[in-house]
């Protein structure tokens, strides 16, 4: 980071904002089957895209307003391959530091085909000549038949790890991208956990998530992937009632499969943490343990973390009008047409919102909000440090490991040594006890999801872009 750089972060904290990021969706064009997500292939609608005239002037007022991260999604964003690789390359000209896009990884389908490698390594040639930073590829269950079901790609999870070393070689080091659902560690893996519910079955489904994470992780890292991240569950109606989160980003859904009740999302959440904290030394991990524990506190009615920063640092713009929005689930905030000035109810935000988990805002906010306070308001910084002591051991801790992890530079292979360091160094995973039997006398069996009926006809496409 140069001098420059950094004075112009320290500035912006002193003014209670912080490093701006963009998401922008390219299209809504998909060609995947997944469940977490309306804009699957399956889905009848009115398709768009975003045409390279717009999308410049849009990362051109980026640049204005000095954003530092941007991402290019979907839809499928590799479906527009020339107009993305052209738009990697404008926002590096026009400055942007961190630049991110990825895929639901259809391009690894047929790894048995004697072009594969010709194949992949055109594209990975193509997409390391730009400046993108980060290259992410979607990855929904630690079984392999089970994430090609969902996404409909039969034998991608061979085509992944043929290609993964490919990439490697071009030095671009994608990330596997977890949406949480309840196949992440094999078919029916998490279950249904009752409204009322004993501490046992609670137990019982932290232990099914823990494992569930664990399982994935270790997955990823034997596919060849260096980096993870993690997708929290989004499943909002598609009927908002007045005062509801409505939509305007697709990756959201109502299936069975990612629809996870409030009081299973804190154990979740709990769980998601002790399995990060297992595999830290295996993988580069990107969601933080402060923002979890923020999460959770909100969710059992503790302390509240920091507020999102969407539509006041943080921004989605849409594929279907070009237009602006405070996050993707802020459906009725139009803001209008990104402009090289705050404007409309992006200026007249505020950092309160708590209505979801989405982590692409989330997790950013909880990383700087420390930051703000302690160059705007300090006192307040104090009165949170006394009042949950716990976030802050997480953040200085989610601050140790993110430099060992060199900021999670996609350009960059994982420096093993500064990563072995974390083995040991927290608490590892704890032996569970056995899930009880079903009909056991001790408690009621939790319940699994099964594959609902209208899962063959109606599955869902994409998961975050890609």
């Amino acid at each position: 980071m140069s001098p420059s750089q950094l004075w112009h972060y320290v500035r912006q904290f002193r003014r209670n904002r912080v490093p701006g990021q963009l998401v922008v969706q390219m299209t809504d064009r998909c060609n995947a089957l997944c469940p977490q997500c309306s804009m699957r292939i399956t889905e009848h609608f009115k398709r768009h895209r975003l045409g390279l005239g717009p999308l410049k002037r849009i990362v051109d007022n980026a640049g204005r307003r000095r954003i530092q991260a941007i991402s290019f999604t979907g839809g499928e964003p590799l479906l527009l391959l020339d107009d993305l690789v052209a738009m990697l390359n404008y926002a590096g000209a026009v400055g942007i530091p961190y630049i991110r896009t990825g895929t639901n990884g259809f391009v690894f389908r047929h790894p048995e085909r004697p072009d594969f490698e010709d194949r992949v390594n055109r594209l990975a040639a193509r997409l390391a000549a730009t400046p993108v930073r980060n290259f992410w590829i979607s990855i929904d269950s630690a079984d392999a038949a089970t994430h090609e079901r969902m996404r409909g790609f039969n034998g991608v999870i061979a085509g992944i790890e043929r290609a993964l070393p490919l990439f490697h070689a071009h030095g671009l080091y994608p990330s596997a991208n977890l949406g949480i659902n309840r196949n992440l560690g094999g078919e029916n893996s998490i279950p249904v956990l009752p409204r009322h519910h004993s501490a046992d079955q609670a137990a019982d489904f932290r232990a099914a998530c823990e494992h569930g994470l664990d399982r994935f992780f270790r997955f990823a890292a034997d596919c060849g992937f260096t980096i993870a991240n993690v997708c929290y569950p989004m499943s909002l109606s598609e009927a908002a009632a007045p005062g509801e989160m409505q939509a305007v980003y697709g990756a959201t859904s109502v299936d069975a499969v990612v629809s996870f009740a409030r009081h299973e999302k804190a154990l979740l959440f709990d769980g998601l943490t002790r399995a990060i904290r297992a595999n830290r030394s295996r993988l580069r991990i990107f969601a933080p343990l402060c923002s979890l524990h923020a999460m959770q506190q909100q969710l059992t009615g503790g302390p509240r973390g920091y507020g999102c920063r969407g539509g006041i640092d943080f921004f989605f713009v849409d594929a279907v009008k070009g237009h602006t929005f405070p996050c993707g689930y802020r459906g009725r905030e139009d803001a209008g047409v990104f402009g090289p000035e705050d404007s409309g109810p992006a200026k007249a935000g505020s950092a309160d919102c708590y209505q979801c988990e989405w982590e692409c805002f989330r997790d950013p906010s909880e990383l700087t909000g420390p930051l703000c306070e302690l160059f705007s308001r300090p006192s307040r910084l104090l009165r949170r440090m006394y009042r949950d002591p716990q976030f802050f051991r997480c953040w200085w801790e989610d601050l140790r490991y993110y430099r060992a992890c060199g900021f999670f530079d996609g350009r960059q292979p994982a420096d093993v040594a500064k990563l072995e360091a974390w083995a040991g160094a927290v608490n590892p995973l704890r032996p569970y006890r056995r899930m009880p039997a079903v009909g056991s006398a001790r408690t009621a069996p939790l319940p699994v999801v099964g594959r609902p009926p209208i899962f063959v006809g109606r599955d869902r496409c994409d998961r975050r872009a890609g």
